[in-house]
């Protein structure tokens, strides 16, 4: 069972590079080569939401309007959903993506505000959430650009991915709220590049 899930994810991985969901476009990663550690940044700052180009802030009302009409969630459920929402815009988003990459490619540090000679910057340009309706589950899309920089002079770009409505294909916990279905999107994202950049280093 457990070969039959591995060829599974492993055709599915091959389908996500295959169809254009994620693309090499310029450069290479071998100046990561005999490096020990890489930092990440994360540029979220022009994002748009769903199928009509929401921006966030006409996102965020929606849902506000959404979580206040619920009487089972109200005005402290928009509270602790807000809260959320920027803990993981700050902090969880950015892990998730470091996880997934140190899923293949095990030989470098990845971390958010380190002091490494080159980083990675994943630019979203857009977002769709995903939903969940109990056993039924919609992942979360993500398009943008992952670019490899020199640190002391991020004009200077190594390689860069595009993303083109990227969507997951790994399980995951975090399935129930909008940001944790964007969390996975992330990890998964990290993992199929840190494969590809594992398979450049050989």
């Amino acid at each position: 069972m457990k070969k039959i899930l591995l060829l599974t994810f492993l055709i599915m991985m091959t389908m996500a590079f295959g169809q254009g969901k994620m693309e090499l476009v310029s450069g290479d990663f071998q100046a990561l080569k005999d490096q020990k550690e890489v930092n990440i940044e994360f540029r979220f700052d022009n994002v748009l939401f769903m199928k009509e180009n929401f921006t966030e802030a006409q996102y965020l009302e929606n849902r506000k309007e959404d979580v206040l009409a619920n009487p089972k969630r109200g005005k402290e459920g928009w509270k602790q959903w807000i809260g959320e929402w920027e803990r993981y815009k700050k902090e969880e988003y950015i892990n998730y993506f470091a996880k997934g990459l140190g899923k293949y490619y095990k030989d470098v540090i990845f971390k958010k505000d380190g002091s490494a000679q080159y980083t990675l910057i994943v630019d979203t340009k857009w977002l769709f959430p995903g939903w969940h309706g109990g056993m039924i589950v919609m992942e979360a899309q993500l398009s943008g650009n992952i670019k490899l920089v020199e640190a002391g002079n991020p004009s200077v770009v190594l390689a860069e991915v595009q993303l083109n409505k990227f969507d997951k294909f790994i399980q995951s916990k975090e399935e129930v709220m909008e940001y944790g279905r964007i969390a996975t999107v992330y990890e998964s994202a990290g993992r199929y590049l840190g494969r590809e950049i594992k398979k450049s280093m050989k």
